[in-house]
């Protein structure tokens, strides 16, 4: 296939102990370890053999089904991923254990990168190249000098064009599951082990989310109506433009998972809506949380400092009930590989009294420390919780 287009040109566990990361296998430090050992032994006569069958395999392809119910033929070996799906760097980059080999990126996943623990524990995702893409308009040339192996990310029309030219697409889809970031983590996961085989990362991660969506309803069950909070989710916020997720789209997911009625529950659809002030007053919600697709912060709400809005009369503005939501692996309003983080998150900032055991820094901790082992200092920690306005994708 190479050859091919050459010739074209929480964060939170709900109480700490309780929810870490678990799996059959070793933490992610101990195997680390365990391969440093072996790298440092002779190699044997098995492994070389093993190495030249490996060689003697290179241009073997196979047949995976993506998310778009597509039949695609990727390479087995799979050495330079150009991923434009905004949000699937960063798991990807966790899934493989490195961004080595992601070459190319959008310019809205570079943000989020930067200003975020991947590029700490990841920095050679800061290598991939943004010149290939602008988040919308593909720039062909720019995307043949990456020379890539796959192209993870496209739907449509630009995954046909990508395709023309003979490289692999596998298409990601956001919506395919109703806007439930559980079931669309797990998928996208699914698709990873298609891919480039499976490891312990997915099924750590599923079981973790499992544990704490079960423990997280169980302690909301008892709410009674009066009880139920709205939560508002502020997607884009500037000077002319504002909007919310619809309710097919992820806000809904969370505020399910939180035991709280989801503000636009009335919008039909899968994506954002535009709404105004007179929206908002009709809705009152009591809790509004920021996501990092935008710039805002929460006190942008409390002063009205952007645009010619006026929040004051909003229940979530008198009562300081706005947040931001955290920068984990990446903005955490989608499904990603911390789902089960941001779902606890959510929990606890909705109903503190009710979650008011957990320590959302040291659960955080655990469950980066037993999912990937990864030990996060507090620096790294005080960055999750308090994203700045430069991780904003618009």
């Amino acid at each position: 296939m190479k050859k091919k287009l050459a010739s074209i040109v929480l964060m939170l566990a709900i109480s700490v102990g309780i929810l870490g990361c678990t799996s059959t296998s070793d933490s992610g430090e101990k195997a680390q370890g365990t391969t440093a050992e072996v790298a440092s032994e002779t190699v044997t006569e098995a492994e070389s053999s093993k190495e030249g069958s490996a060689q003697a395999e290179e241009g073997a392809t196979k047949i995976i089904i993506d998310n778009e119910g597509n039949e695609v033929e990727i390479p087995t070996q799979i050495d330079r991923i150009v991923v434009t799906a905004w949000q699937i760097p960063a798991p990807l980059t966790v899934y493989l254990g490195s961004a080595e080999k992601i070459v190319g990126i959008a310019p809205q996943s570079m943000a989020a990168a930067e200003n975020s623990v991947l590029s700490v524990v990841y920095p050679e995702i800061l290598n991939a190249s943004t010149a290939f893409y602008d988040g919308s308009n593909l720039n062909i040339e720019e995307l043949l000098k990456l020379d890539p192996d796959i192209v993870i990310g496209p739907t449509g029309d630009m995954a046909q064009s990508i395709r023309d030219l003979g490289i692999p697409v596998v298409s990601i889809s956001t919506s395919r599951w109703g806007g439930d970031v559980v079931t669309t983590t797990e998928e996208w996961l699914k698709l990873f082990e298609d891919i480039f085989g499976e490891n312990e990362i997915a099924e750590k991660v599923q079981e973790y989310n499992k544990k704490v969506q079960a423990e997280i309803e169980k302690r909301v069950s008892g709410l009674s109506e009066d009880e139920i909070k709205k939560v508002m989710f502020l997607f884009n916020y500037g000077e002319e433009t504002i909007s919310t997720p619809a309710n097919g789209h992820f806000g809904q997911a969370w505020s399910n998972y939180a035991g709280a009625h989801h503000a636009a529950a009335e919008i039909e659809g899968t994506g954002q809506a535009t709404i105004n002030m007179e929206q908002i007053y009709e809705w009152n919600p009591d809790v509004v949380l920021i996501t990092n697709f935008n710039s805002a912060q929460p006190e942008d709400l409390y002063n009205n400092t952007i645009g010619n809005y006026d929040w004051s009369s909003i229940n979530a503005v008198q009562n300081k009930e706005v947040y931001k939501m955290p920068l984990g692996w990446y903005r955490s309003y989608t499904p990603g590989i911390d789902v089960g983080v941001t779902m606890q998150w959510i929990a606890k900032t909705i109903y503190p009294d009710l979650f008011a055991d957990v320590d959302i820094e040291e659960v955080t901790k655990e469950y980066f420390s037993s999912c990937f082992g990864i030990e996060l200092t507090d620096e790294q920690i005080e960055k999750i919780f308090n994203p700045p306005s430069a991780a904003s994708a618009y």
